[in-house]
This record gives structure tokens, sequence and C-alpha cells, in this order.
């Protein structure tokens, strides 16, 4: 009688059909999985520029002005240093101690300068790069004060922002 010796383990040559199958689901599926989450970001830092636009429609009900470029968007947590016009601030504007980042690490960016016939402020992400004035910039608004300023970064739907009233 001759016994049969029972097999452990895996040999090489099934490894290596196990190892090419999963690294080719890994190529198929990486690049969907990633592409969302550079869309998931984009969606977060307009969401976040939204939060700021609403906060700053109640500052401005009570302060009767945006916050200048100077003060941007810490106008929201702080009460101005000036008593009579701390009287009129009733915030915080915002629910958080301390303004949030966007996606990717960089603070926001506020713009607003009523001599110049700003009719309401511009809020900016750098974007995924960081820099200030590229086309992955994300805002509320174009520079020359109207519409959208949509990047290249975007995906083809709308913008979800909402503007200023």
């Amino acid at each position: 009688m001759r016994m049969r010796l029972k097999r452990r383990g895996l040999t090489l040559l099934e490894l290596m059909i196990v190892l090419i199958i999963l690294v080719g689901l890994l190529a198929i599926v990486g690049p969907r999985l990633l592409g969302s989450q550079k869309k998931a970001d984009i969606k977060t830092a307009q969401a976040q520029i939204g939060s700021f636009e609403g906060a700053l429609k109640m500052y401005t009900v009570d302060m009767k002005i945006f916050p200048d470029t100077e003060d941007g968007l810490g106008a929201l947590l702080k009460a101005p240093d000036d008593e009579r016009r701390a009287k009129m601030w009733d915030g915080p504007y915002l629910d958080e101690d301390k303004l949030p980042l966007d996606p990717w690490g960089n603070e926001y960016q506020y713009e607003f300068d009523a001599a110049n016939g700003d009719s309401k402020p511009r809020i900016f992400s750098p974007g995924p790069d960081g820099e200030t004035d590229t086309d992955d910039d994300i805002a509320n608004r174009g520079k020359s004060g109207e519409g959208d300023d949509s990047s290249d970064v975007e995906d083809d739907s709308e913008n979800d922002s909402s503007e200023f009233d």
C-alpha cells in the first residue's frame, strides 16, 4: 500500500497566479476609487464655501456690510475690535472654534473690496496644488466679480456652490 503525502500550502506558480489576478483587479478598480476621491474632495470644498456664504449672509444682516479682505473669514468667529461695531456683532457665525481647512489642508481664501465695486466676496480654495490663481482653484465666483470660477479639476456636473442674492 502506498501512502499519499498530503500537500500543504501553495506552490510558487499558484501564488504567482493569485498575485497577477489581484494586481489586475487593482489596476481596474484603483483609478476609479482615486477619481471618486478627487470628486468628493471638490464637492467637500464647494459645500464648505457654501457654508461660508451662508454665515457671511448672517454676518451682513447684523453688520450691514461684508468683512473686508484684511478681516477675512476670521470675522465670522471673532468680534470686531471697534466697540461700536462689536455691539452689532452677533456671532460667532460658524459652529467651529477655528476656520476649517480645505480637503487638501490649505486655508480658504477671502477677498472683498467694496471700493472696487465688488458686490459680494470671493471665497476660494487654492485646490489640490495649494497655489492660488491657478486652474484648479475652487471658488464661489470668478476674479472678475460675477459667475462661477470653475476649474479643470472639476467634473462636468454643475457647480453646487450657491451665490449671494
